[in-house]
């Protein structure tokens, strides 16, 4: 078995049985698999292998095999290529074992949730590599689909990303809406200081040189620039003298990354992907098993 390079705690199974849980009910709707139970002989067996069509990043293997297993306990899965770990183009990356049946109603759950998560995790591995000899580190969003967050915030480790938030209740992060409401950067910071527990942090949103330059004074713990220029973004990082962490975000791509990492900051803000990363086309080639 090919060995990952990158070190990934498992997910517990409690984040995604439930997700695959709904896929297959989705799927299987009311009278189950048509297609397969006229074909396929109950008694049938089969050897499938998960097939990357194209190259990428792999991330969601378990996954993927727990919707063989929810339709049949008893399937043999043999991890080939691991999360973390570079399929080639045409490289098998699981192999599985089972009953026929279960085996061909579970492939499009299965592989629809490892395409999407492979495909984010590649992205992710393209975009660190563009800014690996930077300390800079890239990290996601929570612009994730309902329901998969912690699924694609896994794939964004895998490719060797970091995580922001997971969620509202993780950390503040106060935004122009939210500056707005309050009347300016102060008064929102000082509403947060008074309602928060002491290990909260506090980071702001800042669109100007003079919003941050606000920002500074207020001694917050991170400070998030929204689509500055280059150049303002390098004004920031110098003005910030390393008091606070300095997050960009905005149109940053594999294209732009690089300078953006160059200019001094911390962290790379990339919403996309979670969002708008690419599938990965993974397929299942299945034999009949005597």
């Amino acid at each position: 078995m090919a060995e990952s390079s990158v070190h990934l705690r498992p997910l517990y199974p409690l984040l995604y049985e439930g997700v695959v849980r709904r896929a297959l009910e989705e799927d299987l709707g009311r009278a189950g698999d048509l297609t397969t139970d006229a074909i396929v002989p109950p008694q049938a067996s089969a050897n499938a292998l998960i097939v990357a069509r194209s190259g990428g990043r792999i991330a969601g293997i378990e996954v993927s095999a727990c919707a063989f297993r929810l339709l049949d306990p008893n399937v043999a899965v043999t991890v080939r290529v691991p999360d973390g770990g570079d399929a080639a183009p045409g490289e098998t990356v699981a192999e599985i074992r089972g009953a026929a049946r279960p085996l061909l109603s579970a492939e499009r759950s299965a592989l629809n949730l490892l395409g999407r998560l492979c495909g984010i995790a590649t992205a992710t591995r393209d975009i660190v590599a563009a800014i690996r000899e930077y300390p800079a580190k890239v990290v996601c969003t929570r612009k994730t689909t309902p329901g998969l967050r912690a699924l694609e915030k896994y794939a964004v480790r895998a490719g060797c990303g970091a995580n922001h938030r997971f969620g509202l209740d993780d950390a503040v992060l106060i935004k122009d809406n939210h500056r707005r409401i309050a009347g300016s950067v102060t008064a929102a910071v000082e509403r947060v200081r008074r309602y928060i527990g002491h290990l909260v942090k506090i980071e702001v949103e800042v669109d100007t040189i003079e919003e941050l330059e606000e920002v500074l004074r207020l001694e917050v713990d991170a400070v998030l620039l929204d689509n500055m220029s280059l150049a303002d973004i390098g004004r920031s990082v110098r003005l910030a003298q390393g008091k606070v962490i300095i997050e960009a975000s905005g149109g940053i791509t594999p294209a732009t990354a690089r300078a953006v990492a160059a200019a001094g900051v911390d962290l790379l803000s990339v919403g996309w992907l979670t969002h708008s990363a690419p599938q990965l086309d993974v397929a299942l080639d299945l034999e009949p098993w005597p």
